[in-house]
């Protein structure tokens, strides 16, 4: 028989166990309510991982219901209203839009070929923001710089009647590092051809493929408009343009474009708050934007980034216990892809948030953005105040799991939508995702669902929900100089 002094002790061990949960429910405190914050921040990771499915159905259900999104369309305001719809059943107040005008890009029909010297076909997608051919096109020589300081170093007048064309290739690194040094030709090559005299610009896609499929993206305006024809060459049509001038000959193209602007057209911001408990004017904000280039679906730029931001924000919202003490706000950005003849370069959606919001900047407490598609996190970069600090050792152990690793430094850029609250003053963090074939199908019409790793994508939002957590339930001041040492 078993000592049933033993049994007793079990019983009355249970007892004090359940005591407080029965109290707790008898006045109506959730169980759970003393948990510490690293606590929920764990459960929130593990619940990430254990089979949630928000953030596959959220970018599922809008590549496929939307397609393809471009600033200013039609499809991206639907977009947009959709995620208000969604975003107010999923219970998450102060949802609505923040419109604002702009001038949109309608890409109508692009092609290219050689025409000398024999005929051949070019695989080319016209920059945004490119101006129309004449009709029946244009044609010139081609003139080949190896990189863009080649073109920008080319004597005044050079390039008259010609078209340019920079062969410069992207390198292929984890953190995407290899695009800002590539993209410049892209954004600035034709007003420096334009300069020299050229007719039309021709650039090697920037992108980390060799498929015969050109990436688009956005060419920047100058008084007003982008000054010729640009258009991207696939990898390897750039190959064979390289190759007939090492065979001596001076290739002919022929470019056409029937690209047209709408003017009075307009974008939004979509906003949601999970409104603090506590300081529900601090604000945490998570931003990826919903808009997308215009030959794909746009599933990893940036669907995925919204569903990542999105289903954190819903593990956190339906956290049985409370509500953090700060403010946990998701802002869909519009017209993140292409540039505007009349404000500065990209951005458009962020600057318009932080125009709108520029009384409150100085209470968003911490800033960060999604938008490097759906590939694992291995790093995180804190604000300088808490890289070495109580709130970083406890944000890196519940991590550790998901092989987040910290960054040394603060984030030197936090991403584009994002970016004009930060130069504001708003502190950031950057989640690095593994970039390493991104690039392959980046601004691409390759850019669709299932390109998505469905476990990745996961991880991100394990990762986001446990920092977005921790940052919005505390009282920790991101803007803070970091202690001398």
């Amino acid at each position: 028989m078993r000592n049933p002094f033993r049994v007793l002790g079990h019983v009355a061990g249970l007892c004090a166990a359940l005591f407080p949960l029965l109290c707790a429910h008898a006045w109506g405190a959730a169980p759970g309510r003393d948990r510490g914050d690293e606590q929920v921040a764990t459960e929130l990771r593990d619940a990430a991982l254990g089979g949630e499915d928000m953030a596959w159905e959220w970018v599922s259900e809008l590549t496929t219901r939307f397609g393809p999104r471009p600033a200013g369309s039609a499809s991206e305001l639907q977009a947009a209203e959709w995620a208000v719809k969604r975003l107010k059943a999923l219970g998450l107040e102060n949802v609505h839009l923040e419109t604002f005008p702009l001038t949109a890009w309608v890409r109508g029909v692009d092609s290219a070929q050689i025409v000398a010297p024999a005929p051949q076909p070019l695989a080319v997608a016209a920059l945004g923001g490119s101006p129309p051919t004449p009709v029946g096109g244009l044609e010139g020589a081609v003139v080949e710089f190896p990189t863009f300081g080649d073109l920008k170093s080319a004597p005044p007048a050079s390039l008259t009647g010609k078209i340019a064309f920079v062969d410069q290739r992207m390198v292929r690194m984890q953190d995407g590092s290899g695009y800002p040094l590539a993209v410049a030709a892209r954004t600035d090559g034709p007003a420096e051809a334009a300069k020299r005299g050229a007719i039309a610009f021709l650039l090697r896609s920037v992108g980390t493929d060799s498929n015969r499929i050109p990436h688009t993206g956005t060419a920047s305006y100058v008084d007003g408009r982008v000054p010729v024809p640009a258009f991207a060459l696939s990898a390897p049509d750039a190959d064979q343009l390289e190759r007939l001038k090492a065979l001596g000959e001076t290739a002919r193209v022929r470019l056409v474009s029937t690209a047209s602007y709408v003017h009075d057209a307009h974008s939004q911001d979509v906003v949601a708050d999970i409104r603090g408990r506590e300081h529900p004017d601090e604000v945490v904000l998570l931003g990826a934007h919903l808009d997308s280039w215009d030959q794909g679906t746009g599933a990893i730029d940036d669907g995925a980034g919204t569903a990542i931001i999105v289903a954190a924000a819903n593990l956190i919202r339906n956290l049985p216990e409370r509500h953090p003490r700060r403010t946990v706000r998701v802002v869909l950005f519009g017209s993140e892809e292409v540039a505007q003849p009349v404000a500065p370069f990209g951005a458009f959606g962020g600057h318009a948030y932080a125009d709108n919001h520029k009384a409150e900047l100085a209470r968003h407490v911490l800033a960060g953005e999604s938008d490097l598609g759906a590939d694992r996190i291995y790093r995180l970069a804190l604000p300088r105040a808490v890289i070495d600090s109580d709130f970083s050792r406890t944000v890196f152990r519940v991590l550790e799991p998901l092989d987040v690793l910290p960054a040394k430094e603060p984030p030197e850029d936090a991403g584009t939508d994002v970016g004009p609250s930060v130069e504001a003053g708003v502190p950031a963090f950057l989640f690095f995702q593994d970039a390493t074939r991104y690039f392959d199908i980046h601004h691409t019409p390759d850019d669709t669902l299932d390109k998505i790793d469905r476990e990745q994508l996961d991880q991100n939002v394990a990762a986001w929900a446990v920092l977005v957590w921790l940052a919005a339930d505390s009282e920790v001041d991101f803007r803070a100089h970091a202690p001398a040492h």
